[in-house]
């Protein structure tokens, strides 16, 4: 053995060839972290001066090549100085380098994924043979970065400028034959002759000398392009990059470095590389998407922790077959826990029924699925009136009307059906787990499992711990919602719990902002333009008025101290003159169907009329600026009470929710990475200017200690 690390190994193969192996000790996954960065530089260091060297064959001794560089380490990277990022970047950069001027020809065997930093290492070597299952790709820009180890420099050099840019700021995957197709690569293989084919190529560059040699010293040059000659091949790039902008800087970066190393060698691109990436890894996004990355991963961690206590779920009931239920019920039967679908309506299950059938077709018609699996999905689906097989199911999830009466009736009722460890999961979204649990008689068993809508679109699920709620009923409903393809996150027992426990006062702002005058179309357009998916107008008529109404008012009630709703708001006037919003085509806007049936969104000239009645001092013009201020500020209060309070474990947690389930555009991180970035002194002394608009304004004293001290949420 010519290096035994805990990362890599090389091993000497015989005839002069030499085998670069990564093979991540203990793991199942080989990643690009200090520890492996330290032993490769290491072990080309003993490579190159094997004696008798012909040629190295790099490879990997697990399932994947290199999954990409480890982003946990990128957190801490990432608050250093511009310098000192620079030279992180610029020192990992030049071992990879070091790869690629070894003494002898190189050739990569892909296997797996080689994504990121670990397609960055097979682009160093002189030849690469992949896979047929394999899949490369530069994913960064989903990190609000791009490729800092030579990425930028080598992929255009070896499929062109202008498909090189695609190829970074899509952050896509690549299938084997489209890396063949482009260039990327030198020939794909069968999984079981990749070796083999690695190590044939291997050969036939040993004799063949100048052929190496030559891939080599162009690999050195620049791309050969005039400056105009770049710009004008990075034309659809750029224009696909200023999509992103401007809370998304990454690949109209990269695009400028591409046209700006158009002209440079490769130690010289290589180098402005460096600089570039530090310059975009101090922007908010970069800092945002990698505290993401890391709180899913943190989720994932919990999920599988759970999983080792979690009972196995092989049937379930939902009871409600609305537009809800059936989304559960769907979403349970196609991940492969067979559902009973129970209404008191005959019409109403057959029509959850039918909405899962749509479903079904529209994934055989996209072809994400067979159509024996989607006749086996619907065969999964029981549709029924009365509580037949309630006694054979492992949960049952109710998701009926929003009333504690109705449902309390409910659950009562089914838990003498069922069997003594089923589970009852209510879908409730803002009452409260301990009211529902009243009266039960196992209320160790009852647990909220808040989906949202549309159920199979969203990824989010709070699960909410009751007073009573076990520790086994947690984990069995944390490894369900997991089973279903869904994120659990579990939260405490309060109104709103955490996402609509934030929306709340977020839309109570936006209803002050309207009491006092201000056009909601204008606060639309800014809450758009500050990255939200659709303005809070816009939301309360998808949510419909009438919920968006029941939720502020139950979780408003719930913390009167400080949630003041303006009366009569403008849901109030608008409800008042029978408008729904999208569900009867009426709310603040007007909808009708297009010829796809989807709902279009057009202005009303009769609801300025309407909401007049509400504004004492008639309309008023305010800065974007403000409007967004006064927007955000009471929804990070309310998000920094709900970590403060227990209701969510960590800051994470709180973020992920409100990502996840409400859509805070990802550029912020969350309203928890947000806060710390503004500065948590910076947004109290803002909020001082508005606390006369009422308690939504007064951060906690927590949160004013916090500040006080310098402390973050996220840097503590």
């Amino acid at each position: 053995m010519i290096f035994d690390g805990d990362a890599i190994k090389v091993a000497d193969l015989g005839e002069g060839l030499v085998e670069l192996r990564f093979e991540r000790k203990a793991e199942s996954v080989n990643k690009l972290d200090r520890l492996a960065f330290g032993e490769l530089r290491s072990a080309l260091e003993a490579v190159a001066k094997a004696p008798g060297l012909k040629g190295v064959l790099v490879t990997s001794a697990r399932d994947v090549f290199i999954v990409g560089a480890d982003i946990f380490e990128f957190v801490d990277v990432f608050r250093q100085e511009p310098e000192d990022v620079v030279a992180f970047v610029a020192g990992n950069a030049a071992i990879i380098t070091a790869l690629g001027d070894l003494p002898a020809p190189t050739v990569a065997a892909i296997n797996g994924l080689a994504l990121g930093g670990g397609f960055e290492v097979a682009l160093a070597a002189d030849y690469r043979v992949i896979s047929s299952s394999a899949k490369v790709g530069l994913p960064e820009v989903t990190l609000g970065i791009f490729p800092g180890y030579g990425g930028t420099v080598r992929l255009p050099r070896l499929i062109g400028l202008a498909d090189g840019a695609q190829w970074i700021i899509s952050g896509d995957q690549q299938t084997a034959t489209t890396a063949l197709e482009q260039g990327a690569v030198d020939a794909v293989a069968a999984p079981e002759g990749l070796r083999e084919a690695a190590l044939s190529l291997l050969r036939h560059a040993i004799a063949s000398p100048a052929e190496w040699r030559g891939r080599r010293a162009r690999a050195r040059q620049s791309v050969g392009l005039g400056e105009q000659n770049a710009a004008d091949l990075l034309k659809s790039a750029r224009a696909s990059a200023a999509k992103a902008l401007p809370h998304y800087p990454a690949a109209h970066d990269a695009v400028d470095l591409l046209e700006a190393a158009a002209a440079l060698d490769r130690d010289a691109a290589i180098a402005l590389e460096a600089q570039q990436f530090a310059k975009t890894a101090a922007s908010q996004a970069a800092g945002s998407l990698v505290a993401i990355f890391v709180n899913e991963q943190a989720l994932k961690k919990i999920g599988k922790q759970y999983a080792k206590t979690a009972a196995p779920v092989r049937q379930a009931a939902v009871i409600g077959a609305g537009v809800m239920g059936a989304g559960i019920a769907y979403q349970s039967a196609l991940r492969g826990v067979p559902a009973i679908l129970k209404d008191v309506s005959e019409t109403a299950a057959e029509g959850g029924l039918a909405e899962a059938r749509k479903l079904l077709a529209k994934g055989v018609e996209q072809g994400r699925l067979t159509q024996q699996k989607a006749d086996a999905v619907l065969a999964a689906i029981a549709p029924q009136l009365g509580f037949e097989g309630f006694d054979k199911v492992d949960v049952a999830i109710e998701a009926i009307v929003e009333n504690l009466a109705v449902k309390t009736k409910v659950f009562r009722e089914i838990e003498g059906l069922t069997r003594p460890d089923a589970i009852l999961a209510s879908n409730t979204s803002s009452l409260r787990i301990a009211d529902l649990a009243d009266g039960l008689t196992r209320a160790q068993n009852f647990i909220g499992m808040h989906f949202f809508n549309p159920v199979p679109r969203m990824a989010l699920v709070e699960v909410v711990r009751g007073p009573k709620t076990s520790e086994s009923t947690v984990a069995t409903i944390v490894g369900y919602a997991s089973a279903m393809g869904k994120t659990p996150v579990v939260v405490g027992d309060c109104p709103g719990f955490v996402v609509n426990r934030v929306l709340t006062p977020y839309l109570i702002a936006f209803l002050q902002l309207v009491r006092d005058g201000v056009d909601f179309h204008a606060i639309d357009r800014v809450m758009e333009s500050f990255g939200w998916p659709m303005g809070p107008a816009y939301l309360i008529d998808v949510i419909g008025l009438d919920i968006s109404h029941h939720v502020v008012e139950i979780v408003s009630a719930g913390f009167a101290d400080r949630m003041e709703v303006p009366s009569p708001s403008a849901i109030d006037l608008l409800k008042s003159d029978g408008r729904l919003g999208q569900k009867n085509g009426r709310g603040f806007y007007l909808y009708v169907r297009d010829p796809k049936g989807r709902p279009r969104k057009d202005s009303d000239p009769a609801v300025p009329a309407l909401l007049a009645a509400g504004q004492p001092n008639g309309t008023a013009s305010i800065g974007d600026a403000e409007i967004a201020e006064r927007m955000m500020l009471p929804l990070i209060f309310e998000a920094a009470r709900c970590f403060e309070e227990g209701v969510a474990a960590s800051p994470g947690d709180v973020d992920m929710c409100l990502i996840l389930g409400l859509g805070l555009p990802r550029y912020l991180g969350g309203a928890l990475k947000y806060a710390d970035y503004l500065g948590l002194k910076t947004i109290v002394e803002r909020a001082a200017k508005w606390e006369s608009l009422g308690a939504i304004y007064k951060p906690s004293g927590e949160l004013a200690a916090r500040a006080a001290s310098g402390k973050g949420f996220y840097n503590t």
